[in-house]
């Protein structure tokens, strides 16, 4: 008989199944659900966008590209970066492309972190940074963001949080799940306490695009932090490219050379079809862009209205497509509140501490939905609502 406890790795059998996720399969099995579990547009690809994978196929363009990505597309991302950012990264040695994301971040890590090394992460934030960094036997060092900062990373607390250990900072702006994001003036900030130390940055910039009011800001574009920080993008939430996994970063060459490496041995090369299709969206997609982000913030004052007349108090986020309600007014933690709304009146969210114990008395709602669907939503969190004041 074998023993799989004694045959897996202890680290992963450690680490937690998404929260996200849970709540995600949870409502699959279930029947006439609102669902706002998952980060994930509603909008289908821009049909040119789709159409240059199309031709790419008819063309027999079937084969492996270079590691890196393709040479076309690795110059659209420097043009992009240049235009969007005024950040100049070479094609040939800074950019390498990635299958989402997700392998920007994991590669990222697993270059720079060794066992024993810290990570500091501000909290709440996305679910992949801690897991990672534990696998590699990395430990994280938690900065919990507040309400009263408007969930923002202060450069105090940043500073009681660097240790002689420390090795590597995670900027998840604009954030996921609060929709936080960090002006020029507070990555400033940021700035003078990394500067004089040999601590790296990723920067998670995957919703970069998506900000209301105010232009999403790097902070490789701040003076001194371009040679430590990674900055880890993709195309799946501005482009509405969820399934065609297709991500990248840009840093320092150095740093770059062996991310490569990582890449090489685990992946090989992202998707042939998929680089066409992305090509495509660098040349030509900024109106998609606009029109998406545009009808994203109608949502999101939609809802953010609708959760105040209901009598959900909401911090307003500035950046990414999710709202995050303070719910322990109402005396249920976060994992009841939304177990109770799923199964009394098939609404789906997520409860706040499945990103981080600090998320309890929160919850994120994802508004990438129609406003209908949303509107059938908070007609269902109302009569929740109402039930849980009686």
């Amino acid at each position: 008989m074998i023993d799989y406890q004694r045959m897996l790795s202890s680290k992963v059998q450690d680490i937690k199944p998404s929260g996200i996720r849970k709540f995600f399969d949870m409502l699959s099995e279930m029947e006439n659900v609102v669902g706002l579990t998952v980060g994930q547009p509603d909008f289908i690809t821009p049909w040119h966008i789709r159409e240059a994978a199309i031709e790419s196929l008819e063309q027999g363009k079937t084969y492996y590209t270079s590691n890196a990505g393709t040479n076309e597309l690795r110059f659209e991302i420097s043009r992009y970066m240049k235009r969007k950012f005024n950040l100049d990264y070479s094609p040939k040695d800074q950019i390498v492309v990635t299958v989402g994301g997700s392998e920007a971040i994991d590669a990222t890590m697993r270059a720079i972190l060794e066992p024993g090394d810290e990570v500091i992460l501000p909290l709440p934030s996305f679910v992949c940074y801690g897991p990672i960094a534990e696998m590699i036997g990395a430990t994280v060092v938690p900065i919990e963001t507040k309400l009263e900062n408007k969930f923002k990373l202060t450069p105090d607390e940043l500073k009681k949080a660097i240790t002689p250990k420390t090795k590597l900072l995670i900027l998840p702006f604009p954030n996921n799940p609060t929709g936080a994001i960090l002006t020029r003036e507070e990555l400033e900030g940021i700035a003078e306490v990394i500067r004089d130390t040999n601590i790296a940055i990723l920067s998670d910039e995957i919703y970069a695009e998506l900000t209301y009011g105010k232009r999403h800001v790097s902070i490789a574009e701040i003076d001194g932090m371009k040679e430590r920080t990674i900055i880890a993008s993709g195309f799946s939430k501005a482009y509405a490219m969820t399934g065609w996994r297709l991500g990248y970063i840009c840093g320092p060459a150095p740093v770059v050379k062996e991310i490569l490496k990582i890449h090489q041995y685990a992946i090989m090369c992202a998707p042939t079809a998929s680089q066409f299709a992305a090509v495509e969206a660098m040349k030509n997609g900024d109106d998609d862009v606009e029109m998406m982000r545009a009808e994203y913030n109608r949502r999101r004052v939609f809802m953010l209205e609708g959760l105040r007349r209901i009598g959900i108090e909401c911090f307003e986020p500035e950046g990414a497509f999710y709202l995050y309600p303070y719910i322990a007014p109402f005396g249920l933690s976060s994992e009841e509140f939304a177990e109770r709304l799923l199964n009394e009146h098939s609404c789906a969210i997520v409860p706040g501490t499945a990103f981080g114990d600090c998320g309890e008395g929160f919850a994120r709602i994802s508004y990438a939905y129609s406003v209908k669907h949303l509107g059938q939503a908070l007609e269902r969190m109302e009569a929740f609502v109402k039930k849980l004041k009686k």
